[in-house]
């Protein structure tokens, strides 16, 4: 509270954003004038229908028990280490992640914020630390109001719009100049932590790499960019997207996440001898992504389009769990490192997943190798798309396998698992619902 306060009257802040992740890493909560906030926070915390945790990407909610039992209210209780200034508002605005608990001070379990302090939780305790770094791509596309129209590359400052691939390509990322350098003094004004920007291999399609970190300070950062880029976007007369495909033709959006665990009192790496030969920890690790990765990918690929971008073989989009050393056909490779900088590279997860449960759910199938003494497949030599698709390729059957693991089901807890579930099924119920332009071109007076 002391330091809430504090930075409440140093930034004379007349309003505060309190924000909670959905499950679909949606920003949702309250805003609330900063005396009446403080006032709050002396008694208790602020109400919020449980519901909002059950939420779909449209608004609706599951049939059945789910929604009966979340009419009730949660208290959201701001993290102090998480406020940040608002840049983009002209009267003095906070904004701070808040964790959602029931009367009893109990977390809600189907929050994505507390699973990955969950998950964490099981590291700490044995004296393990994870330390990640995310890769996170997006578009920047025309204003697209009208959804039945494909989305387009915007015109850059050259008044051309760009059409070809230009990967790592520095005039291409110039064309949208302004927009970074708003993106970059926004991030800084917010103690988001990002590296390197370049141009992916889309059409206006672009990179942001942070530093590696805490994966709960990062997995707040990588929720806040989200937010940050598509409001610079917008004052820019363009939108930024992180749906996986958003556009035909086009590679997709990943967020790639690099992951190492040091021991907690040394600071060492756990992963790699000192000569640099791989550990059976790392071997471990990598042998319970394999085998639990596939299982939770609805945390990696929440979405119905997220399936469309697995298997673009000439963007080097992952088909299977594969590991390699500097393989980017692999779903997980090994970059090519000195012994203390050993990392597993997950390249699986979307831009359009919630960080939460990326990491989460990342660090949890790690985590099922080491405790079950896992033996990973012997390392890919060459083209990982040999081995061909390990991976579901439609939502449904990847909710099918993901209620079903045993194991899964043990770690994430149960609760959690039918919550997600009955999400992701609702969604793809009205996703079924529609009927596509493609089906009216091709069907309506062919068949």
């Amino acid at each position: 509270m002391d330091r809430l306060e504090e930075f409440i009257r140093e930034h004379k802040i007349t309003e505060v954003e309190c924000l909670v992740p959905d499950m679909s890493g949606i920003a949702r909560g309250k805003i609330i004038p900063a005396e009446k906030l403080l006032r709050i926070l002396r008694e208790r915390g602020m109400p919020l229908p449980e519901s909002v945790f059950i939420q779909t990407v449209t608004g609706d909610y599951p049939d059945g028990e789910l929604i009966g039992s979340s009419m009730g209210d949660v208290y959201m209780i701001p993290d102090h280490d998480t406020v940040r200034l608002v840049p983009w508002y002209n009267e003095p605005t906070a904004q701070i992640i808040c964790d959602a608990y029931y009367a009893d001070d109990t977390p809600v379990p189907f929050s994505s914020r507390y699973m990955l302090k969950k998950i964490l939780a099981e590291y700490e305790k044995r004296g393990w630390k994870p330390v990640v770094a995310p890769e996170l791509e997006f578009y920047l596309v025309n204003v697209n109001t009208d959804p039945d129209i494909p989305l387009m590359p915007p015109v850059g400052r050259s008044g051309r719009r760009e059409s070809g691939r230009q990967a790592y390509g520095i005039d291409a990322v110039n064309e949208f100049d302004p927009i970074f350098e708003d993106v970059y003094d926004y991030c800084e004004a917010q103690n988001i932590d990002i590296d390197t920007l370049s141009h992916e291999a889309g059409a206006a399609q672009i990179e942001v790499n942070f530093n590696h970190g805490d994966p709960l300070e990062v997995a707040d950062q990588a929720f806040l960019f989200k937010r940050t880029a598509r409001e610079v976007a917008m004052r820019h007369g363009v939108y930024a997207t992180f749906m996986a495909q958003p556009m035909q033709m086009q590679p997709g959006s990943a967020m790639h996440i690099h992951q190492s665990i040091v021991d907690s009192k040394t600071g060492k790496n756990m992963f790699s001898t000192d000569d640099g030969e791989n550990t059976k920890f790392f071997r471990n690790f990598v042998g319970g992504l394999q085998r639990y990765l596939p299982s939770s990918l609805p945390m990696f690929a929440p979405n119905v389009n997220s399936y469309r971008r697995f298997g673009h073989k000439e963007t080097d989009s992952p088909i299977n769990v594969e590991w390699g050393l500097d393989n980017r056909t692999a779903g997980l490779r090994v970059p090519v490192s000195k012994p203390e900088n050993r990392r597993i590279e997950n390249r699986l997860p979307g831009a359009d997943a919630n960080p939460y449960l990326v990491i989460a759910a990342m660090l949890a199938c790690g985590l099922m190798g080491i405790v079950e003494e896992i033996e990973p497949s012997e390392q890919i030599k060459g083209s990982a798309y040999k081995k061909g698709h390990a991976l579901s390729t439609h939502m449904f059957d990847a909710l099918k396998k993901f209620k079903a693991n045993k194991p899964l089901q043990e770690m994430l807890g149960e609760q959690f698992i039918r919550t997600l579930v009955g999400i992701k099924e609702t969604e793809f119920k009205a996703y079924n619902a529609v009927i596509s332009s493609w089906e009216r071109e091709n069907l309506l007076l062919n068949v």
